[in-house]
């Protein structure tokens, strides 16, 4: 087929020119969210003194205490939280090529959980405090004992999605049973704790951005942010195994090396979030597949959107959180799954809907 000069080049252009329009907007909606988030709330402050604290203008004692020891580190993680977990399940959805694979679904989080709960019980990473929470002391410790927990359960994932004939709705089963037996394993921690342990661990368990400091939101700000750079970097090899692996291998790609690289990085960003902040679920898969319908399969611009719409997704969902049942503030997991179990739910019913 012959086209004429200029036409291709002119509409690949509007092409992209839709693709950064979405990106913009998302952009611009999420630094709306980061504002209104710092600003809602229990606590009546009102948006002028939102942004006096925040310009460092004279506020009071009790406005600054808020905006900075309270809400601004709550917002920062609930950011960081969802851009890591949406470009994680973007990610896993690739190099898996399974539509329905997330952190959450594919096991991976409970297994960090359980890492992170082993190491606050019995290795000391954290402390109790007379209201129940948990208070981490070694970051480091706990997102190691995470990423060990997450690791073995991105190898199986792995090693069973290389054997002949598995199929998605396989890897969706294995999600399942590495969830259960993850889950049963801090069930086991919680029944040899005491009563103050206990209702730590039940407290801790669930995902809450309110506990995250200003040092927890440092490192899950470094970490992510080096991940998303190294996702970004690999979005040409990410579209290659979409094809296949190949054409991904004709075409140069080390499909083993990315898709093991690719899967040990999903799993160590899971676990350094899971570690500050319980288990979320469901935005790793509900972002990449809402962005994936608005600006199509390529990484180039899946990776950065889903990213962007999984900040949104979570900063909607804790801002939520907060005025529902106010002044009694909900754990975000709770909004989450309440969102993302119909989707995940809808997901199926399509997919077997094509089968037929």
């Amino acid at each position: 087929m012959h086209f004429d000069d200029g036409i291709v080049p002119e509409a690949y252009c509007r092409h992209l020119a839709h693709k950064r329009l979405v990106l913009g907007s998302l952009g611009i909606s999420l630094l709306v969210l980061l504002a209104a988030s710092v600003a809602v709330g229990a606590a009546d402050v009102s948006f002028g003194d939102v942004v006096r604290s925040l310009l460092g203008l004279p506020v009071s004692r009790q406005v600054r205490v808020i905006v900075w020891n309270i809400r601004l580190p709550q917002t920062l993680a609930c950011l960081t939280a969802g851009m890591g977990l949406a470009a994680a399940g973007a990610v896993m959805q690739s190099i898996l090529r399974n539509p329905l694979g997330s952190p959450f679904t594919l096991g991976i989080t409970h297994a960090a959980a359980f890492g992170a709960a082993l190491a606050v019980m019995l290795l000391g990473g954290g402390v109790m405090t007379s209201k129940g929470a948990v208070t981490v002391l070694s970051p480091w410790l706990t997102t190691a004992c995470a990423f060990a927990a997450s690791l073995g359960a991105a190898w199986a994932i792995l090693a069973i999605s290389r054997r002949r004939g598995a199929t998605p709705e396989t890897m969706v089963l294995v999600g399942v049973a590495l969830g259960s037996l993850f889950t049963a394993g801090t069930m086991l921690l919680q029944y040899f704790a005491d009563d103050v342990q206990l209702a730590a661990m039940v407290f801790w368990t669930f995902g809450d951005a309110a506990r995250a400091s200003w040092r927890d939101c440092a490192i899950m700000a470094a970490i992510t942010g080096f991940f998303l750079v190294f996702f970004c970097r690999n979005a040409w090899n990410y579209n290659a195994i979409d094809s296949g692996d190949e054409a991904a291998k004709g075409l140069g790609v080390p499909v083993e090396r990315v898709r093991l690289t690719g899967m040990l990085a999903a799993s160590l960003a899971t676990a350094v979030l899971v570690a500050f902040l319980g288990v979320i679920g469901f935005v790793g898969l509900v972002a990449p597949h809402l962005m994936r319908r608005i600006v199509g399969a390529d990484h180039r611009f899946l990776l950065p959107g889903a990213a962007l719409a999984g900040g949104v997704l979570l900063l909607a969902s804790d801002m939520a959180a907060r005025l529902v049942l106010a002044p009694h503030v909900l754990p975000v997991s709770v909004l989450t799954a309440f969102l993302g179990a119909p989707v995940f739910l809808s997901l199926i019913v399509r997919d077997q809907g094509k089968r037929r």
